[in-house]
């Protein structure tokens, strides 16, 4: 049982997400630092943004405009799984009472064809929520490793290639499918 205070929080932004968006990434719940910066993947030692745009090869993006604009450009949308939860700081692991978002919702009002899980954490809801009856058939699903700082073992080259390969081949099987 985890012994820190845990502090309830509501999720404060909106997806990303678009007409043209048909993969979405999918994290856990913001972290302190993102909360603060009111957008995903605030805390400057996440890798998230600097990967995204190294696999896309693109600037990094320095505003949340920026940001906004690297996800839906490329065909993405951004969301966590976790819409409220008590949580200690930005540790996952604290995570207790979680109420998760209305991802089916989403996924069929725009399209959706596939969901990459930013970590295991994400997935894990996920799982737990909609894993076993998720009216999501046909949705292809990757969990990849975290881009969170608490990922440390995992290097960067590591994230760029695992990630990289899992949007070319997602991307390579929604356009032979005709849904890209």
């Amino acid at each position: 049982m985890y012994t820190e205070k845990l502090t309830s929080v509501k999720h404060p932004f909106e997806p990303v997400v678009d007409k043209d968006s048909r993969i979405l990434i999918l994290g856990s719940f913001p972290s302190v630092k993102s909360r603060e910066n009111m957008f995903y993947y605030g805390h400057p030692q996440n890798r998230f943004w600097r990967m995204l745009a190294d696999i896309v090869k693109a600037d990094v993006p320095q505003t949340i405009e920026d940001k906004k604009n690297l996800i839906l450009s490329n065909g993405f949308a951004l969301w966590d799984t976790l819409a409220m939860c008590e949580i200690h700081a930005s540790a996952d692991s604290s995570i207790r009472h979680e109420v998760p978002n209305d991802i089916p919702g989403l996924v069929k009002q725009y399209g959706i064809e596939a969901i990459m899980f930013n970590g295991n954490a994400a997935y894990r809801y996920f799982e737990k929520y909609y894993g076993k009856d998720d009216g999501l058939e046909g949705i292809i699903k990757k969990a990849l490793p975290s881009t969170s700082p608490a990922n440390a073992a995992c290097s960067y080259e590591r994230l760029v290639g695992e990630w990289g390969s899992a949007v070319n081949e997602l991307k390579e099987k929604i356009l032979k499918e005709k849904r890209y």
